[in-house]
This record gives C-alpha cells, structure tokens and sequence, in this order.
C-alpha cells in the first residue's frame, strides 16, 4: 500500500462534507408555527482506530447528514461481499502502479456492483476520496469497520466466530441462541460474524466484546506443548 497521506488540512470529513452534507433550507414564515426538525447525532457512536477507521467514521458522519445512512450501510456490505468472493481484487486495490484511469475505471466496476443503492451517490464519492488519495487498498478494512459503527448504533453487539473451515448455517445459529441466553451477551442483540482460519486447526474461538473464548485445537496443543516443556 502506498505511504501518501491526505494532504494537510484535508481530511477525509472535509474532502466528504462538500459531496455529501445537504444544503440546510429555512423558511421564516415557519419559525413561529412549526418546531425544528430534530438534527440527527451524526457522531460515530463508538471510536474507531487505523486509517480505515479514520475513513469509516468520516464517511459514517457524512451519510447521517445526507440521510443516506442505511443505503450507506447496504452498499458497503455489498462491497465487502465482493472484496471476499474475489481474492484478486484487494490486490488489485493496492497496487502502486494503478494510474488515474485505472482507478477511474475500479469506482466505476464497484459502482456497478452497488448497482441502485447508493441513494445521492454517498458511497460514490466516497470511493473517488479513496482514488485520489490512493487509499481504496483501505476500502475492505473500511467496510468492516463501518459495519462496528452500525452494529453500535442498532445497539449490537459482534459475536465473532473463528473456524478452521466454513461453518453451516444452522450451526451458527445454534451458537448465537447458546450466547445470548448466557451472560456474555450483556442483554444485547447479537451479530454473528463468521471467519475462517486454518491455522487454529479444529474447534472454535468465539469472541464478544472484549471477551474470547478460546475452544480451538491449536490452543489446546499449545496450552499441551506448554504443560510438557515446564515438566521437562
């Protein structure tokens, strides 16, 4: 991934404020009769670190001031399924050598991909900010993080399930109705998110908040490896 950074005095809520906040229209005629609208917090409902975050958290403040918040939510979620069903593409994303029309044409494949959602181009403009600034090698970390923001302000909470390979469906859910009847989940609504990781070998590792629960055949044979070395 490139090292250049967003010019000073620019960051990512600036560049997107322009694109993205709508024009504020008052009557006088009204201010007697009718009351204000309520203005919606648009401040990221739980701090975000890392670039990506830095990124997710300003397009997140951007699409509450246009009202495009859902359809932000939906296009990014679009994207990061294609950025998961394509290996090749993130990097694609961060190839140095990508000129100004390459990129060009990538907002305008994933564009494609997002197909009618984006409401008032919210994400569009989000990605040309990316282009410009040689940051859509970000965007797959940006997709995840922004995914935090709205699980936070739907009052979620992310059950993260770790296998060495895909788990069905049903399994799943077996183990979401098991930790929201026990005391992790704190009386929140949970939201199941699936990884993948050969490496732990067998069995699983689920995390919620700030707890892990480590049940993977790796841990085990290291917890074993441990026990062996101390008693030699």
């Amino acid at each position: 991934m490139l090292s250049r950074k967003i010019p000073t005095g620019l960051t990512p809520s600036a560049i997107l404020r322009s694109n993205c906040a709508p024009a504020s229209i008052a009557s006088p005629f009204f201010r007697t009769y009718a009351p204000a609208a309520p203005t919606p917090d648009s401040k990221p409902p739980v701090p975000l670190f890392g670039l990506d975050g830095t990124y997710a958290s300003a397009l997140y403040t951007a699409a509450v001031k246009s009202s495009t918040l859902e359809s932000t939510s939906k296009s990014l979620a679009t994207l990061s399924d294609v950025l998961k069903k394509d290996p090749k593409l993130p990097v694609i994303l961060t190839a140095p050598t990508l000129t100004p029309g390459d990129k060009s044409q990538i907002v305008q494949e994933l564009q494609r991909h997002m197909g009618g959602v984006d409401k008032a181009d919210t994400v569009k403009n989000f990605l040309k900010t990316l282009a410009e600034n040689n940051r859509l090698g970000i965007l797959e970390g940006v997709c995840e993080k922004f995914s935090t923001l709205m699980g936070a302000a739907r009052g979620e909470v992310d059950l993260i399930v770790t296998s060495a390979s895909k788990l069905d469906l049903k399994t799943l859910q077996r183990l979401e109705t098991a930790v929201a009847k026990s005391e992790y989940s704190q009386g929140k609504r949970l939201k199941v998110v699936p990884k993948v990781n050969p490496d732990i070998i067998g069995g699983l590792v689920v995390e919620i908040g700030d707890r892990t629960i480590d049940l993977s055949v790796s841990s085990k044979i290291s917890k074993m490896n441990k026990l062996l070395t101390d008693t030699l």
